[in-house]
């Protein structure tokens, strides 16, 4: 009886600001990966916004995930890989026809089930509607603060 290959994983982390780290992110992924006997790859945007769709870590990971150099990416949270709905499901979907699986630890989605991947797609709409809203109220107070023109 042949012994299964183990998973390859790309660990994708992020953080947007220079005082935040990855660190409890990377612990949390790592412990989730060796759980499991995961070879792991580590791909770890600093500084970045999660709105930006061209990100370096990002992309290395993608030009690993495209000729399947990788069977499963996985994150801590849907906003580390992206804050807009629209880019997290179009990954969601290459990964999907790359045969790559995609696992959120917080957030509990596992895209092999057909309730991960219902999980993901409401996940993904709730993203976006907070990024908008964040949005939204940072234009508004910045409309209050300017002087009034006479």
């Amino acid at each position: 009886m042949s012994q299964a290959k183990p998973r390859r994983a790309a660990i994708y982390a992020r953080v947007s600001t220079h005082d935040q780290v990855c660190s409890n992110q990377l612990l949390a992924l790592h412990s989730f990966a060796e759980a499991r006997g995961w070879t792991v790859t580590e791909f770890v945007d600093h500084r970045q916004s999660g709105v930006k769709e061209k990100r370096p870590a990002l992309d290395a990971m993608l030009a690993a995930v495209r000729p399947r150099k990788v069977d499963v990416v996985a994150c801590v949270k849907l906003d580390r890989l992206a804050r807009s709905g629209h880019h997290l499901v179009a990954m969601v979907r290459e990964f999907e026809a790359l045969g790559v699986d995609l696992v959120v630890l917080d957030q509990a989605i596992d895209t092999t089930t057909p309730s991960g991947r219902l999980l993901f797609h409401v996940l993904a709409s709730v993203a976006e509607f907070r990024r908008r809203r964040r949005r939204r109220t940072r234009r508004r107070r910045a409309s209050t603060c300017r002087p009034r023109r006479q």
